[in-house]
């Protein structure tokens, strides 16, 4: 290996060393005067482009005979020198107050991948140019192997840049609808199985017959289940009248609300609250569904109040345009059809919630 390239790969590699540190450092606020929060995205992508063109040029020049050090070095150097600073840059840049908290998470969590992914590549291509001179010239061209490791790292680095790229398009907003959208389809599916779960199929009939003294049922025994059995059924039906309405929420917040925010950042506070009760919900309704299927009625009630007061936040978040802010005067003007339709859903929740609330 040359001197030269010896060098850059190892400059190369401790400084993905020591930006993995600073990605990996307590997550808050960058406050240099110098560095503006508008930039991070843009710079994101850019970045994270750049690095998945220098990427292939990397994986073309290690794997193509013969192997050039003089080459691999300038890639390396640019790398070294604009890429992953800008990268790491960007990454900083991402603060909770103009992105939010789980934003910057998600940014910082990819960042950290792309930097391991690049990180492997630099190893695969630091094992071709170690190999001695003399043994290349004997073996000729690189085994398939040796060329498949290569590209398999350049692949995993592409992936990773895709996602930074991905996620820097569709900036914040597309991110919480991401997440909303999620949340969502687990709470669909959690009602769904509540709808599909029948009181009457629990127990075991076989056992309550080895338990009984003469294989007969015992009549008071059997009033009692029946009785029990009714109360669930009753509790399944009030409850769903409940989570249907809770479950319209999603769509219609990511429709009315999510999808018309133009300005991020002047509803980062909003958007910060209204994810952190849609969050919640999902496994406030896993807590009801195991609840019933203990026939654990006070146990169901109970994350019921909670899926309720969840809900009724988020609505109450979204009742005007995220954006919106100032005096009572100025919100009044900003009303508009999903005002309207957040008034009666909230109705309705108190409505269909006192049979089971209460």
């Amino acid at each position: 290996m040359s001197k030269k390239l010896q060098v850059t790969l190892t400059t190369s590699l401790t400084l993905l060393e020591q930006f993995r540190g600073a990605i990996s450092s307590p997550i808050g606020d960058v406050t240099s005067a110098e560095l503006s929060g508008k930039d991070a995205l843009p710079l994101l992508s850019a970045s994270a482009t750049t690095l998945k063109s220098q990427a292939t040029k990397l994986s073309l020049v290690a794997i193509n005979s013969p192997f050039t050090p003089s080459a691999v070095t300038t890639v390396l150097s640019a790398v070294n020198e604009s890429v992953l600073p800008s990268l790491v840059t960007a990454a900083l840049l991402v603060t909770p107050a103009d992105h939010t908290k789980a934003f910057q998470t998600e940014v910082r969590v990819l960042v950290q991948t792309t930097l391991k992914e690049t990180t492997a590549l630099l190893q695969e291509v630091q094992n071709i140019a170690k190999k001695d001179e003399e043994a290349q010239k004997k073996e000729g061209d690189l085994s398939q192997s040796e060329k498949d490791a290569v590209t398999i790292a350049a692949g995993r680095l592409w992936e990773s840049c895709d996602a930074l790229i991905d996620l820097a398009a569709k900036g914040v907003v597309g991110f919480v609808i991401r997440r909303v959208e999620e949340w969502r389809d687990l709470v669909r599916d959690a009602v769904q199985e509540i709808e599909e779960w029948d009181p009457d199929e629990e127990g075991d009939e076989f056992f309550d017959e080895l338990l009984s003294d003469d294989g007969k049922a015992d009549d008071g025994s059997e009033e009692d289940e029946d009785e029990d059995t009714a109360a669930l059924h009753a509790q399944k039906k009030s409850i769903l009248r409940v989570l249907k309405p809770v479950s319209q929420i999603y769509p219609a917040i990511v429709a009315n609300r999510l999808k018309k925010t133009s300005n991020a950042s002047a509803s980062v506070g909003k958007l910060e609250s209204l994810m952190k009760e849609l969050q919640q919900i999902p496994g406030h309704v896993d807590e009801i569904a195991g609840a019933l299927y203990e026939a654990n009625l006070e146990g169901s009630v109970q994350h019921l109040r909670k899926t309720k007061d969840c809900a009724v936040k988020a609505v109450d978040l979204a009742t005007l345009p995220l954006d919106v802010t100032g005096s009572a005067d100025t919100q009044q003007g900003k009303e508009d059809k999903f005002t309207a339709w957040a008034r009666t859903w909230l109705k309705v929740m108190e409505e269909v919630s006192k049979s089971v609330s209460d």
